[in-house]
């Protein structure tokens, strides 16, 4: 049987959105147009059509296991779905934005700082998150290790700054961003208490954007902020 959960999700949509936004699905039907490329994660709980309150067609979004962005690779033998969607958003879609949006509690970040059984004989989680290791280098670096508190949140953090880095691998990508055609942005969302935070491309610091000079800011607006 079809679950449940997606049989009466399609039936509210049907009766609710769909009529209510027909003229917007009827245009989106000819092509999408998207400024934003969001990669996050494939955690259920972090949704960014949700998070930033947008309707079909406004985010390109990829999502996979801890939100990483893999490095360029010149291998055609390969499959590389991450980096064939961020090709396809860059290059076809001509995206003006790419926002790597991380979240707490991110169990592939988890699995890379502290170790994890294979799930698998593949272990293809195991091979995936092996991705963080150079954020986990540069933590150690500067003395940061997993028995230290919020270990994990600061992993998180420089998984995101990790992921931009290895944006800019991508020849058609740091050509756009060296334009000025393409802006790079990195976020962190706290699932349990709903707090954006955005990445200082200056500083690598996080900071909240819940209010900026007192003033209340859409979710949607976020986008727009720390340029890179």
């Amino acid at each position: 049987m079809f679950p449940e959960v997606l049989t009466k999700g399609y039936t509210s949509f049907l009766n609710g959105r769909l009529p209510n936004e027909r003229r917007k699905y009827e245009t989106l039907g000819g092509g999408q147009d998207p400024d934003v490329l969001l990669i996050g994660c494939c955690d259920s709980r972090v949704a960014p059509e949700v998070i930033f309150d947008t309707g079909p067609g406004e985010i390109f979004t990829i999502r996979n296991v801890a939100n990483i962005v893999p490095p360029f690779e010149d291998d055609d033998t390969g499959y590389h779905g991450t980096s064939s969607a961020i090709e396809f958003a860059v290059q076809a879609l001509k995206v003006k934005h790419i926002v790597v949006m991380g979240h707490a509690t991110c169990g592939g970040i988890k699995a890379a700082g502290y170790g994890a059984d294979p799930l698998s004989p593949g272990n293809f989680i195991g091979r995936w998150v092996s991705l963080v290791e150079p954020a986990k280098t540069k933590l150690a670096a500067t003395g940061d290790h997993k028995d230290k508190e919020d270990y994990l949140t600061r992993l998180e953090y420089a998984m995101i700054g990790q992921s931009l880095e290895n944006l800019m691998t991508f020849g058609f990508v740091r050509e756009a961003v060296e334009a000025g055609r393409l802006h790079l942005h990195g976020a962190h969302f706290g699932i349990a208490t709903g707090e954006l935070r955005i990445r200082d491309p200056k500083t690598g610091e996080f900071h909240s954007v819940v209010a900026r000079d007192g003033q209340s800011l859409a979710p949607s607006a976020l986008i727009q902020c720390a340029e890179a």
